[in-house]
């Protein structure tokens, strides 16, 4: 079974910007559609990015032109650049298959807090 492991994260002052590391233990960014999600505290949690096997991106509206998606599939490993972090985008984040009717394991996240 393919593991994710997370990182990259940590507390940063709005404004600021961290990226964020998603690396498998095999070849999977050549097969699924892979996403980062999100979960705050007393929410569900939600699917931020989304970067399909032929490389398309999408977005959901509260990350559009401050998050980017990218992966090298070479390394097995897909990354989030944040940029201009809000408050609100504090949560722990997780990658895993963006679409299909099942997911792979999940990893432990990597919490992001931003606070001044």
């Amino acid at each position: 079974q393919v593991q994710l492991v997370e990182s990259g994260g940590g507390l940063v002052q709005p404004g600021g910007s961290l990226r964020l590391s998603c690396a498998a233990s095999g070849r999977i960014f050549s097969i699924y559609d892979m996403g980062w999600y999100r979960q705050a505290p007393g929410k569900q949690r939600e699917l931020v990015a989304t970067i399909t096997t032929g490389g398309s991106t999408k977005y959901t509206e509260s990350v559009k032109g401050r998050f980017t998606i990218s992966r090298d599939n070479a390394k097995n490993t897909m990354y989030l650049q944040m940029n201009s972090l809000k408050p609100e985008d504090t949560a722990v984040y997780y990658c895993n298959r963006a679409s299909g009717t099942w997911r792979l394991n999940w990893g432990q996240g990597t919490q992001v807090t931003v606070s001044s």
